[in-house]
This record gives structure tokens, C-alpha cells and sequence, in this order.
């Protein structure tokens, strides 16, 4: 299990920035379900750690915190990142902006 748990743990990251140098939006927002994925699975080997109470348990308690929260920040990025940019959102440089 400890296996499993290193490997899902560190695709989190290497996913994540491959995610940061996506192609595209549409490359970014399949990178990101990827990531969401692995940290889903990170919390699902934590989750039988602690089912089997293996290991710490203040260290079990702080790992899985953390990865719930991977989770929900990586679902929110996904999620966000599926809904069409709003104008607001966008970054304007006012120097290029001609005035009328």
C-alpha cells in the first residue's frame, strides 16, 4: 500500500506541472482530471491506512487533511477551468489600448 500511496502522491505533482505547461485550454483541463484523479486516489490509500490504522495516527490524520484539500482545490480548478472565460477575467495591458 505504501507503494501505491508514493506513486499516486507524487503524480499529483509532476501531473500538475505538466498541467502549467498545457498546449491549450482544453490540454490544461484534461492535465488538471488527471491530477484530480491521482489525488483522489492518494486519499483512497490514506483512507485504508487509516481503516487498518498503519502508522501514526496524528501523521494519518495531517495526510489526510491535506489530501482532502489537494482534492477539492484540484476539483474547483477543473471545474472552473471547464467554464468559458468571462470578460472580467481577462488580463488587459492599458499602454496597448489605443484611447478615442
Amino acid at each position: 500500500m505504501g507503494d501505491q500511496l508514493l506513486r499516486s502522491a507524487t503524480s499529483i505533482g509532476a501531473n500538475y506541472r505538466e498541467a502549467n505547461r498545457a498546449e491549450s485550454r482544453r490540454d490544461f483541463v484534461h492535465k488538471i482530471a488527471i491530477v484530480e484523479k491521482e489525488a483522489a486516489e492518494s486519499l483512497y490509500w490514506i483512507e485504508l491506512f487509516e481503516e487498518a490504522m498503519i502508522g501514526d495516527l496524528d501523521q494519518r490524520t495531517l495526510l489526510f487533511d491535506e489530501c482532502n484539500q489537494l482534492v477539492a482545490i484540484f476539483t474547483r480548478i477543473g471545474k472552473t477551468s471547464k467554464q468559458p472565460p468571462s470578460p472580467k477575467s481577462e488580463i488587459r495591458n492599458p499602454k496597448s489600448e489605443i484611447s478615442s
